[in-house]
């Protein structure tokens, strides 16, 4: 979910929680959790988590605290209320960096990666071209190597992957369908379309890319409000 859902103020909040489904997605979320153990996901807003949380009843509150400690779920809330510290900074929606930026809100606070999306577009095209959207962002030249962060640049903003991977009811993107006794099943169609997608980012990346594939690529899903 990104940062720019407008949680800015009461009365926005309350309409996108109910009438957006937001509380839908957090509802959602447990049960899919617990279905997988390979399941993880990252849960940005507090407004709204924060909100969802306040409803819930003792059971689910376990529940909730379990996952967290498992690492299936992850959040900023999670140290004061769960005890876990987080690892990653994520600044998906703000505009602008600086090395002050990387430095206090990167290194400084124990994160081991920063991501963010949106760079001046000249430059990121430019990064596109020579693999540097991720890179070992050196934040300060007093503190050298302690100030230094792996950085993560989205190649396409923090929309899916291109292939028409939207998945909420009324989007365009085909529906996954997995009944195989079904005229329309295509589950393998889809995951060789996602599989390809996540692909094909991966040399617009980091130089590593060029020289063999990393262990690793991030694929986003969603977009403002949706999931």
């Amino acid at each position: 979910m990104d940062a720019a859902t407008c949680t800015y103020t009461a009365t926005l909040l309350d309409p996108h929680y109910k009438v957006a489904c937001v509380q839908n997605v957090l509802d959602s979320l447990v049960p899919a959790l617990l279905k997988d153990e390979n399941r993880k996901f990252i849960y940005v807003e507090q407004a709204f988590f924060q909100r969802w949380w306040r409803q819930q009843s003792d059971s689910i509150k376990d529940t909730v605290k379990e996952l967290v400690s498992s690492g299936q779920l992850e959040f900023i809330f999670i140290k004061e209320e769960f005890g876990q510290i987080p690892r990653i900074g994520w600044q998906i929606d703000p505009f602008g960096h600086s090395a002050v930026q990387a430095y206090l809100l990167g290194a400084q606070v124990g994160f081991d990666a920063l991501y963010f999306s949106r760079i001046d577009y000249q430059d990121h095209k430019r990064r596109k071209g020579t693999k540097e959207l991720e890179v070992v962002w050196r934040s300060s030249k007093t503190f050298g190597s302690s100030a230094d962060i792996f950085t993560g640049i989205f190649p396409g903003g923090y929309e899916p992957p291109t292939g028409e991977f939207y998945f909420e009811i009324g989007a365009e993107s085909p529906v996954v369908q997995d009944d195989p006794l079904l005229f329309d099943y295509n589950v393998e169609e889809r995951v060789n379309a996602f599989v390809a997608a996540a692909l094909a980012q991966l040399p617009k990346t980091s130089l590593s890319s060029s020289r063999a594939p990393p262990d690793h690529a991030i694929v986003r899903t969603g977009a403002a409000l949706r999931h």
